[in-house]
């Protein structure tokens, strides 16, 4: 991990869903950056006189190690916002990082669940070789990720996930949607907030793990949940996200 700021360059920037930014950055330095899925580089910034920093979870799927990715999502009068938005190719920013403990660890349950709203996904993204290569390497092993938006168009990184459900079924992808029309609701999709859908499955804290990211009130309400099935701390993994 480098504390020392080193500077990114914009290769491309465009919309992945309504209000959502995927950016795409090179290193300046021409150095590969190394590190862990589930892992986030902060962007610093000036803005009246201050210098901001925030903080965005690498989007990146291993084995392109020259270039960094990640979503930003549109806060109205957000100042990351204002910045990231506005990015063109060419554009510089100055990153720290890698930095985060939402990593794949040794552990080997028999279920992996991946939590998220919204651009909380991204560091799940970001996973899916290791996961790919667990699946394969642990035949009992299931992941199930949930992924909470409003409808179906606010879904991000869908065909990647949808297709190592397609390679293995032991990989779910569930999009859970609170505005959808459950009139049009495929199979696999969900109506409902994320965590009151994890609250369908039966947990138990034997056979599974659980990875929480994204908005502060849904990660907080199915902490509470898991601890009340008996899930101790260090089963549940969380990163939230602060507006």
């Amino acid at each position: 991990m480098s504390r020392d700021p080193f500077t990114l360059s914009v290769m491309d920037a465009y919309n992945i869903a309504p209000m959502v930014r995927h950016i795409i950055f090179t290193r300046e330095d021409g150095q590969d950056f190394a590190y862990k899925p589930g892992q986030f580089i902060t962007i610093h910034f000036e803005r009246d006189g201050k210098t901001l920093r925030r903080s965005y979870s690498i989007a990146t799927i291993p084995g392109r190690s020259d270039h960094i990715e990640i979503a930003a999502g549109h806060i109205e009068g957000g100042p990351g916002t204002e910045l990231l938005f506005h990015l063109k190719p060419g554009d510089q920013v100055s990153t720290t990082g890698p930095f985060g403990r939402l990593v794949l660890r040794d552990e080997a349950p028999q279920r992996y669940f991946l939590i998220a709203t919204g651009t909380g996904v991204t560091p799940y993204r970001s996973m899916l070789p290791e996961l790919k290569a667990r699946l394969a390497a642990q035949e009992k092993l299931e992941v199930v990720l949930l992924l909470g938006v409003r409808g179906r168009e606010h879904l991000l990184y869908a065909d990647d996930f949808q297709q190592l459900a397609a390679d293995n079924t032991r990989f779910h992808f569930v999009p859970c949607y609170s505005r959808q029309d459950p009139d049009t609701l495929n199979e696999d999709e969900r109506q409902g907030y994320v965590q009151h859908i994890l609250k369908t499955y039966e947990l138990t804290p034997e056979n599974d793990l659980i990875y929480l990211c994204g908005n502060p009130g849904m990660i907080d309400e199915a902490f509470q949940y898991l601890q009340e099935q008996g899930f101790a701390v260090q089963s549940i993994r969380r990163e939230k996200y602060i507006s």
